[in-house]
């Protein structure tokens, strides 16, 4: 769980017991002045979005391998650091790009040619459709594996803890547990709504060449990625509106895809990790005596 101050991650050690993990956000991106300049901001959350992600996945195989357990110590200090972290970032980046960018802009123009599409719009069009089908056939076709599954089941486990924080509910598993999946401030929703915006942005391009076809998709990811952000930020600041609800309808169905119901005690890990956030952030004064907090995320 992301808190606005802290990141604080729960897991189970061979043992069945909880293990929580908890450590301060750089106060020069969240909450800093680089975090106060529209789409910029959504650049350089999601880089680090990604990169506590990593390390949170990375930290978990090291509790359930109990290769750096001291008895009576909470976490190894430093697991969360070294350049491996950042090159598996690197890495997922970089396939993440061409499979979902390089590959359908590619796709499309070998399309254009073997069927001799004239319409730029048709073939854009094209291109949405197959980087489309490729991100929800990879989501759904992961969620067949076994570890996935148990892990999407977290992930539900999570929104469902927000969300019931959310309502006012004490939170116990028993409570949460009614709660939704889909939360309006998952990732799931944020790459849905990439392809969306990439479909727009990209069809106000003039007709290119491959090669030039597949740069253009790399270089504007970024301003895809930074309008794509603030797109969620309105629409989960607007949720009482029924037309942002509509509006955001496929980006909470998508979620069906990525989360799975959790069992108790995937529940309780999840109420953890919250606890652990919210608990911190009142030790530093960023919770009013009420107990509001800014908007936690699930990682």
């Amino acid at each position: 769980m992301r808190g606005s101050k802290a990141l604080a991650v729960a897991v189970r050690d061979p043992k069945g017991e909880i293990v929580l993990h908890t450590e301060p956000l750089d106060p020069r991106i969240y909450g800093g002045g680089m975090a106060k300049i529209p789409f910029v901001r959504g650049l350089t959350l999601l880089w680090d979005a990604l990169g506590l992600g990593i390390k949170s996945l990375m930290f978990s195989a090291e509790v359930a391998l109990e290769e750096e357990e001291k008895e009576g110590e909470e976490n190894p200090a430093g697991v969360f650091e070294g350049p491996m972290q950042w090159g598996t970032v690197a890495l997922s980046l970089t396939l993440s790009i061409g499979l979902f960018f390089a590959l359908p802009a590619f796709l499309a123009g070998q399309a254009e040619i073997l069927f001799s599409i004239e319409s730029h719009l048709f073939s854009n069009a094209i291109e949405g459709l197959i980087r489309l089908t490729l991100l929800v056939g990879y989501v759904w076709l992961i969620g067949r594996l076994p570890d996935i599954r148990r892990l999407y089941g977290y992930h539900g486990a999570e929104h469902k803890t927000i969300n019931a924080y959310e309502a006012g509910v004490e939170l116990t598993p028993a409570n949460v547990a009614r709660f939704p999946l889909e939360h309006p401030r998952c990732g799931t929703a944020f790459l849905l709504t990439v392809v969306v915006i990439s479909i727009l942005i990209f069809t106000l391009l003039p007709p290119l060449s491959i090669p030039l076809r597949i740069v253009s998709r790399v270089l504007l990811l970024p301003v895809v990625a930074g309008i794509a952000y603030e797109f969620i930020r309105f629409t989960a600041k607007h949720q009482d509106k029924a037309i942002i609800r509509l509006i955001t309808r496929p980006n909470l169905a998508l979620q069906r895809l990525t989360t799975r119901e959790p069992d108790e005690g995937m529940l309780a890990v999840a109420i953890a990790a919250f606890e652990q956030v919210l608990a911190f952030e009142r030790e530093q004064a960023a919770v009013p005596a009420d107990g509001s907090m800014a908007a936690v995320e699930a990682l």
